[in-house]
């Protein structure tokens, strides 16, 4: 049942992340915000800028998403679980980057594709987390 409730959990810190916490961000992320409001002669020479928005972004979603894994590592004290912390970090942060990117800049997919694809994330890494976890729960 506990791994139900933290499934639950990661969905909800999803969305928190996703919409409530993103704020400037999610305008940020995007190619034409960068046009439209930074200075020409700045954004000239970093017409990349909307890439740190994305990674910050991304990165933030993450980590959020695994707080429920990181509590259960410090507890358990679990090197595997730590490790895989790290490695679905990196993971995540480019896959949700990419996702992002395809919908903020690129265009090429809707709001209801870049959630789903959220949520595939979140369900594969909480299915590899509770499978490396079998004995803990």
């Amino acid at each position: 049942m506990i791994k139900i409730l933290i499934l639950f959990i990661m969905f909800f810190l999803h969305i928190y992340d996703d919409y409530r916490a993103q704020g400037i961000m999610a305008s940020m992320k995007q190619k034409k915000w960068w046009r439209e409001n930074a200075p020409w002669d700045i954004y000239g020479k970093y017409d990349k800028d909307y890439l740190m928005a994305l990674f910050e972004h991304a990165f933030s979603w993450s980590f959020t998403i695994t707080i429920p894994w990181l509590i259960v590592a410090f507890i358990t004290k679990n090197p595997i679980c730590i490790v895989l912390l790290i490695i679905f970090y990196i993971v995540n942060t480019a896959i949700h980057g990419i996702i992002d990117n395809e919908k903020a800049n690129k265009l090429s997919i809707n709001l209801i594709q870049d959630q789903i694809l959220h949520f595939i994330q979140i369900i594969l890494t909480w299915a590899v987390f509770t499978t490396m976890m079998i004995g803990v729960f």
